[in-house]
């Protein structure tokens, strides 16, 4: 790695731990000789990133003493720093890609990123109180800005998710919302949101059934299911009208998709030649519940999902389904957070990026014709 490089990775690094507040209260960085052990470079690289710093007017170096986080900037940068509010983590997986993905964008930009409430990522969904008492730590910590994907499958979960954000705009700090907005489909919130085109993405995998012969499509999804759901349901809808197919009254099956005998009961009000799923992990225990019933997919009834996440290849019928590109919304998601803290009066909007269609076995694409 070149000597540039090394010395911009640990001013990076030192200006994020500034922003997380970890040399509060004495504000004495690390001396240079811990530095070079520290990072493995020589006494000159650490000695310019240091000077960095310095240059930027946040850090000042006292002869004999060692190098501090100047006091007049020290709140300034210690605001350096954002929340990420995500209480599915632990059952949503596109939102530990995104997550990821803004952690390192964070990093590359100087900013610290705290993920429920520290620094180490989740590992399991958070309650309705551990939310708030989360929203509480962000506005103590005067956060730059917070990144929250709401609530979902739960009773009252939209007037909770109002709450949270509005909590943090009277406080102040700025919300941009991940996947879903704070309503049901199609109202809008006046918060940033950025997520997929859920209605195109409907549309395209109804579609791609009726274009592979089905007429008779069920769309199974969990009670209180995000807006992005609701969204997906209206361009299947939409498909199904466009080839001038009634949309079945039923069409919309709630339930719990790891329950045999709701799978079965896809199928006692007329034929089902396809089902879509609000997401892979709603698929995923769908196959397994549809292969306990005796229902073979795709032989007997075809099945897709959305996200496209790890395990979609790794089922016993490999699904098909729509791809989420977590990366680029990681990077627009960052983007329009910088975007709102530099124009506060930026009227609320709605970026939604294009999912992508991918083909596997669990649509019969690939059944002999005949």
């Amino acid at each position: 790695m070149p000597s540039e490089s090394k010395h911009l990775r640990i001013s990076r690094e030192l200006l994020a731990e500034i922003a997380a507040g970890k040399y509060v209260p004495t504000g004495r960085l690390p001396s240079e000789a811990q530095l070079v052990e520290r990072f493995g470079v020589s006494r000159p690289t650490v000695a310019r990133a240091l000077r960095d710093l310095q240059d930027q007017g946040l850090v000042e170096r006292r002869a004999g003493a060692g190098s501090f986080v100047r006091d007049a900037v020290a709140p300034a940068v210690a605001h350096r720093q954002f929340g990420l509010l995500i209480p599915g983590l632990g059952t949503t997986e596109i939102f530990e890609a995104v997550g990821g993905e803004l952690a390192g964008l964070t990093r590359v930009h100087g900013y610290g990123l705290l993920w429920g409430g520290g620094h180490v990522m989740p590992q399991e969904d958070m309650s309705v109180e551990d939310a708030e008492e989360l929203c509480d730590q962000f506005i103590r910590s005067q956060v730059a800005g917070v990144f929250f994907a709401p609530f979902e499958h739960s009773v009252g979960c939209d007037e909770v998710n109002r709450g949270l954000a509005e909590k943090l705009h009277r406080a102040g700090v700025p919300v941009v919302l991940l996947d879903r907005d704070l309503g049901a489909f199609p109202t809008r919130s006046g918060f940033d949101l950025v997520g997929v085109d859920n209605f195109a993405g409907g549309y395209q995998l109804a579609d791609h059934l009726l274009k592979l012969g089905c007429r008779h499509l069920a769309f199974v999804t969990r009670p209180f299911s995000a807006p992005t759901v609701k969204a997906r349901i209206a361009g299947a809808r939409e498909a199904i009208l466009a080839q001038g197919l009634p949309s079945a009254p039923n069409f919309v099956r709630e339930g719990e998709p790891d329950d045999p005998k709701y799978a079965a009961g896809l199928f006692a009000d007329g034929p089902v030649d396809a089902v879509l799923c609000a997401s892979d992990h709603v698929a995923a225990l769908l196959l397994r519940s549809l292969e306990k019933s005796g229902k073979r997919v795709p032989c007997d009834v075809r099945l897709v999902g959305f996200d496209d996440v790890r395990f979609a290849t790794l089922l016993s019928v490999p699904l098909t389904t729509m791809h989420q590109p977590c990366r680029d919304i990681a990077a627009v998601a960052f983007r329009a957070m910088l975007a709102r803290l530099a124009d506060p009066s930026l009227p609320p909007r709605r970026i939604a990026l294009s999912p992508r269609l991918v083909v596997r076995e669990s649509c019969g694409a690939y059944l002999p014709r005949g």
